[in-house]
């Protein structure tokens, strides 16, 4: 799969992804303005996380993993694999209900666990109401795995787009509940939110990812793929097996994020403690993760999810080298987005989070900057990483994936704690990014060391020179644009928020359009892999569909 390919089979879901962060986006503006950024939005964003953390830890990591590989595979049955999907998807939703059922009645042990710091006296209505929102997000595990397993059958058949753009009808439904909410209840807080309130935020969380699994049924239909509910575990045991690995490496990564939330909501509970005002705890942390994973999540994602079939074949035929060369590409290509990403949230996340997060204090708004700029470092790290674990699972070695992901999350508890020890309770938050950008960064050449009995060795200087150069020309192009702007509040202009969005605007254009002549003034062939990311973007490939 040369590089112009792929970048053009990633054009639809690069269009997708895009439309759905944008959406996204709306939905978290309207978010933080019904519940700010303080505990009432931790009681929230704890509870809506649970359903994610459940089931990425006891299946959805094994099905991203296995789950195409195996229907690859399957494609060479007499029915074409539908009986393979069908036994799997039916066995998995089985297994679906009953967490459901489990978690909701263990729901209070579950924010003990994830944020002990809510039961802590004079704060029993943070915890009420975390419990009640955990209740009802919960079911949404089902819904989420129903998405992932009709997405992960669609991408078998090489429709890639459906599985991208699925979430904008989430989206949809979530700006139609906060924005409703918005312009009839204002200025709830944990003290006043009354029960129904709680109640309809939360079903109608899960009525959203509700709606995001159901529209992937005509697409699949459409597909010409006949599920049906099938008993029977025949021709899944090597699945399942697989998936013993998987859900341990699934383990470990969310015990990592159980020690960030636990470390977060505290540093929440110790603000309010010591009376300050502005928001410090989970909720800043989660969009701020979230805005990093833009460019991760319209680059990266959509050239992993077109690569992953690809690769899998090439392991079934026993090409080392062109899995090898493949990965490389797929480094260099991510690079090109996620390194002048990287540089502009160092310099500009401030500015990027008080433009997007509209309706709360600046100080707010500009807190998750800060955590913004301390998770930058990590995020061409982060992107690697999950490129080189796509080649793990081409070769079905699950068991190798563990000895990374345990070094990653011991680096990241480690500096996790000692933060929430040794920094002051406001950058307690921002230690959190940070030790997430150097768990990474450690990580990579971990990966990099382990991958090399599958593919040899796939060594740093590979794509290191061409960062280098990228790395060179968004700094080059980008620090000047910094230091405009301080120059400006260091002389003490008082911009409008209008005036503020035209600043980032301006920022962001001139840096793009610099990023670009930089990048080929310095010979990077792969900038021009922008060009063709648009027009499959503006004009999607056939294939890619």
């Amino acid at each position: 799969m040369k590089s112009n390919e792929l970048f053009r089979a990633s054009g639809v879901m690069a269009l997708g992804t895009i439309l759905s962060r944008i959406t996204g986006f709306v939905r978290g503006i309207l978010i933080v303005a019904v519940l700010g950024t303080t505990l009432l939005a931790d009681t929230y964003n704890v509870a809506n996380t649970m359903p994610n953390i459940l089931y990425n830890l006891l299946v959805g990591g094994a099905l991203t993993a296995i789950f195409i590989p195996q229907l690859v595979r399957s494609f060479d049955h007499e029915d074409g694999g539908d009986g393979f999907a069908s036994r799997l998807i039916t066995t998995i939703s089985l297994i679906l209900l009953v967490l459901v059922a489990i978690g909701v009645y263990f729901a209070p042990a579950l924010v003990r666990l994830y944020a002990p710091e809510f039961f802590t006296p004079g704060f029993e209505a943070e915890k009420d109401i975390s419990i009640a929102f955990t209740r009802y997000c919960l079911p949404q595990i089902f819904f989420l795995g129903l998405f992932t397993m009709l997405g992960q059958v669609a991408n078998a058949r090489g429709s890639f787009g459906p599985l991208m753009w699925a979430p904008i009808a989430n989206n949809i439904v979530g700006i139609a509940l906060f924005g409703g909410f918005l312009l009839l209840s204002t200025g709830i807080t944990a003290e006043s939110i009354t029960p129904t309130q709680v109640q309809i935020l939360g079903w109608g969380t899960t009525l959203s990812v509700v709606v995001q699994a159901l529209v992937l049924v005509p697409v699949i239909k459409r597909l010409g793929i006949k599920l049906r509910p099938q008993w029977g575990l025949a021709g899944l045991g090597k699945s399942f097996g697989l998936a013993g690995w998987t859900l341990l490496y699934v383990l470990i990564s969310q015990l990592g994020y159980l020690v960030t939330v636990n470390v977060a909501t505290s540093a929440a509970v110790r603000s309010a403690q010591e009376g300050i005002a502005r928001g410090v705890g989970y909720t800043p942390y989660t969009y701020a993760y979230f805005v990093m994973l833009l460019p991760y999540s319209i680059v990266t994602i959509s050239i992993i999810t077109a690569i992953l079939p690809h690769l899998s074949r090439l392991a079934v035929a026993g090409d080392r080298d062109e899995v090898r060369v493949q990965l490389i590409r797929a480094i260099k290509l991510v690079g090109v987005i996620t390194i002048p990403s990287a540089v502009a949230f160092l310099f500009f996340g401030p500015l990027i989070t008080e433009v997007i997060f509209i309706g709360i204090p600046i100080e707010d708004s500009r807190y998750i900057g800060y955590v913004l700029a301390a998770l930058s470092f990590g995020l061409v790290a982060f992107s690697i990483n999950l490129i080189l674990i796509r080649g793990f699972n081409a070769f079905e070695d699950t068991r190798t994936q563990v000895i990374s992901i345990f070094i990653i999350n011991i680096i990241s508890v480690g500096f996790s704690y000692l933060f929430l020890n040794l920094l002051q309770t406001q950058w307690v938050t921002i230690g959190l990014g940070v030790a997430f950008s150097i768990s990474y960064l450690v990580g990579l050449f971990i990966t990099l060391s382990l991958l090399k009995k599958h593919t040899g060795a796939i060594k740093v200087m590979e794509f290191l020179g061409q960062h280098l150069h990228l790395l060179g020309a968004a700094v080059g192009v980008m620090a000047p644009l910094f230091a405009l702007t301080q120059y400006i509040t260091w002389v003490g202009v008082e911009l409008t928020p209008i005036a503020r969005a035209g600043e980032l605007f301006v920022v962001m254009l001139t840096a793009f359009f610099g990023y670009l002549v930089a990048g080929k003034a310095a010979g990077v062939e792969e900038i021009s892999m922008i060009r063709h990311l648009r027009d499959s973007v503006v004009r999607p490939s056939k294939k890619a569909e």
